[in-house]
């Protein structure tokens, strides 16, 4: 076979010269390490804007005129008494002048300088605010906030200062996500080896799989530290780097070590059984890479940078592990030699067991096996029904953090919410006299969910003049939104105020009209726009990653039903989302707040991951049923045999992925919290339930239909993209084993 052959040859050139392969490989290890150790400073952060939206094109217009929305809230409590005593103001007017003296901080007013306005002060009076806004990129905005916040907060004399706002929020979500990183480090890793040392019962085995996801990572980031100086990477890519190359660096290293494994079992010499491990595994490793890249290439269908960047992470690292995987890992096994003792490990070696007797009594009747494993997938899916989209808040961060603190005494002690203003400029740097203003000023205070709106020196309640506008925003028109409406229903507002709009346009006639902006108004563009692009992610994902297969396995029937198959596992990523973080089931147990909807951002991402890792374990096992089928068997005897020798390697791979998910319950972060849980119970349904009752049962229904393809498609002779052969292969039997480079005496 021309492509098992070309990889057996890539496999003995490797393995010849292990030495020399390993020596090549350690200093790109180094210099990509060298790479990866300034990464996370080159990581930026980003804002939830969708470029050329109205909402952004209404900040470029307010940008003309100097200004911007407010993003920095500082709330002021007094100590005893409330917020009009004269020593509770004159403290709060210090840190306003030294919030207004600093360079980068712009546009600052407070419930004092803007004569009392009302809606700045809390109902009791004990609470005032201070507005501001840091300029700049949101990676440094963030940190000057964050430099303010820590110089300023606390006791103050008579009153107690806390810093919130949306920058202040997104600060503290990205130092919880550096930190969750840093502990899934130190808990992933040595967990990992343990689970991987129960497997093989030997230490240097578990250590060169271990090896190869640490691997994995240093070469992932360093090259997202490339990728960083070209374009914009977000912190969190780093989450997705490490939990991704310990899920691959196990699969791909498990299946070649077991293929090393059979080869030595068969009798062959370890150097000849690592090249064999090569041919056998090397193309499985490709296409699995293959069809998992194609999953994560659809988040670059998504104009945002904080999706993208979880493209370029997850790329970099299929590319990493799968040359670790096919290079490095046995060029490795070589130079070890006799002295690697895989005897007792536990893996499959025979291919009779468990997992056989479990194919061929599912295969006895595939109809109830389908009945009842859809049936209860479909029942975990369920919720997902339920799904209701909201804007990403404070309360994914935990209820003691400061910023969630002040937005918690927002949302129960102030009736609006200055900081979160809709504004509405005309549009193409146009202007309007003092009477258009007003009068659209006035149609908006009618709006459900508006509790005044200011414009041509004006203030309107309910549409009624109401006094004179405190001088705060550059806006000619701004909509200060009820605490009610804004936390029950935000999208609906941006609606209904540009609703207005439109009617004021219409009857304004011919003149510049209005565009909507501010914080609210960036989320729902933000939110429309994904939206509109997710049949297109879901499209391409599933189209192009089924293609792959198509491709690999030459049949139409296996990479549909495969498709089918990852969408169910899937329901039940939807489902648990929805019935927990949605909904809010467990959530005192694992300690989060429920909104009652979902941000999309995060389901996204988990989609194109969770499918990419669904393909990879369908890959897997395909390619060990498809060797059985090639061999002659009959399609009960293939897909038993097969699932023998590959679904354990797929299930210890899953079991230690999910424990890997796991770990980042202990975040503070909702989004990281619902990535644990989330993909470590589909992992497990999936490489359980999905691929070990679902997969022989479907197959097993379809008969003879599974391996049907076009004559398009057809493999040419000599060719069979996926399916690796049984070990040992007559050619290299009569060959000469590829000699190692001789070990010194002393190194042993």
């Amino acid at each position: 076979m021309e492509q098992s052959n070309t990889l057996g040859r890539f496999g003995e050139a490797v393995t010849r010269r292990p030495k020399r392969v390993l020596l090549i490989s350690a200093v790109v290890l180094a210099v990509a390490g060298v790479l990866a150790a300034g990464t996370l400073p080159q990581l930026q952060l980003a804002r939830f804007e969708t470029p050329g939206s109205p909402a952004v094109l209404a900040q470029e217009e307010l940008a003309g005129l100097g200004s911007g929305p407010p993003n920095v809230t500082v709330l002021i409590t007094a100590r005893d008494g409330d917020v009009d005593q004269a020593d509770v103001a004159q403290a709060a007017g210090e840190v306003e002048a030294a919030l207004d003296a600093e360079p980068g901080i712009e546009d600052v007013f407070s419930y004092w300088s803007a004569d009392d306005w009302e809606v700045l002060r809390s109902g009791d009076g004990s609470q005032a605010l201070i507005v501001a806004r840091a300029a700049g990129e949101a990676t440094e905005a963030r940190a000057l906030v964050g430099e303010l916040s820590a110089e300023w907060s606390g006791g103050r004399g008579p009153v107690t200062v806390a810093f919130g706002g949306q920058e202040e929020v997104f600060r503290q979500v990205s130092d919880e996500a550096r930190r969750g990183f840093t502990l899934a480090e130190a808990i992933v890793l040595p967990g990992v080896f343990l689970l991987l040392v129960l497997v093989f019962r030997r230490f240097v085995p578990a250590a060169l799989i271990l090896a190869l996801g640490v691997v994995t990572i240093i070469g992932s980031m360093g090259a997202l530290r490339i990728v960083a100086a070209l374009t914009d990477v977000s912190t969190f890519a780093a989450n997705l780097v490490l939990v991704m190359a310990i899920a691959l660096g196990v699969d791909y290293g498990l299946f070649v070590i077991a293929r090393h494994a059979e080869g030595r079992a068969a009798g062959l010499s370890p150097a000849r059984a690592a090249a064999e491990a090569v041919r056998g595994a090397g193309m499985t490793v490709l296409v699995s890479g293959a069809a998992v890249s194609a999953s994560l290439l659809g988040l670059l269908l998504l104009p945002f940078p904080f999706l993208r960047s979880f493209a370029y992470a997850g790329v970099a690292v299929v590319v990493v592990a799968s040359l670790g995987a096919v290079v490095v890992l046995p060029a490795v096994l070589a130079l070890l030699g006799e002295r690697l003792d895989l005897s007792r490990a536990a893996l499959p070696t025979t291919p009779t067991g468990w997992f056989e007797r479990v194919a061929r009594r599912t295969m006895r009747r595939p109809l109830v096996y389908v009945a009842l494993a859809g049936v209860f997938v479909l029942a975990l899916g369920a919720p997902l029904l339920g799904l209701r989209v909201g804007p990403p808040d404070d309360r994914i961060l935990p209820a003691e953090t400061t910023s969630r603190q002040v937005q918690d005494a927002i949302r129960a002690d102030f009736d609006s919410e200055v900081a979160d203003s809709l504004f509405a400029l005309p549009s193409s740097g146009a202007t309007w006299t003092a009477e258009q203003s007003a009068s659209l000023a006035e149609a908006f205070s009618t709006v459900d969910g508006v509790a005044e709106a200011h414009g041509g020196g004006e203030r309107y309640v309910d549409g009624a003049a109401a006094g004179a506008s405190p001088e705060t925003f550059a806006a000619p028109v701004v909509i200060v939104p009820t605490s009610e409406r804004l936390d029950s229903d935000p999208y609906g507002l941006v609606t209904d105020v540009r609703a207005t709009a439109d009617v004021w346009n219409a009857d304004a006639g011919e003149g510049p009209g209005a565009v909507v902006g501010g914080y609210p108004a960036v989320l729902d563009d933000y939110r429309s726009a994904l939206v509109e692009r997710l049949p297109w992610v879901f499209l391409f994902v599933i189209v192009v990653s089924t293609l792959v297969l198509m491709l690999s396995v030459r049949s139409i029937v296996l990479p549909l039903k495969a498709a089918v198959l990852n969408l169910l596992s899937l329901s039940v990523l939807g489902g648990v989302l929805v019935w927990v973080f949605q909904d809010g089931n467990l959530s005192s147990l694992l300690g989060f707040t429920a909104t009652g909807t979902l941000d999309l951002s995060i389901p996204i991402l988990m989609f194109c991951v969770t499918f990419g890792l669904s393909m990879d374990y369908e890959v897997l096992l395909l390619s060990r049923i498809l060797q059985e089928h090639d061999s002659g068997r009959r399609l009960e005897d293939a897909v038993a045999r097969g699932l023998q020798m590959s679904a354990p390697l797929v299930t210890t791979a899953a079991g230690i992925l999910a424990l890997s998910f796991l770990v980042y319950l202990s975040s503070g972060v909702v989004y990281l919290k619902m990535v644990g849980l989330g993909m470590a119970l589909v992992v497990l349904v999936d490489a359980t339930l999905v691929r070990l009752v679902l997969l022989p049962a479907s197959v097993k229904l379809l008969g003879e239909a599974n391996w049907w393809a076009p004559r398009w498609l057809r493999a040419p002779e000599g060719r069979q993209g996926v399916r690796p052969q049984a070990a040992p292969v007559p050619e290299l039997d009569q060959a000469p084993d590829p000699a190692p480079d001789p070990v010194p005496e002393n190194s042993r």
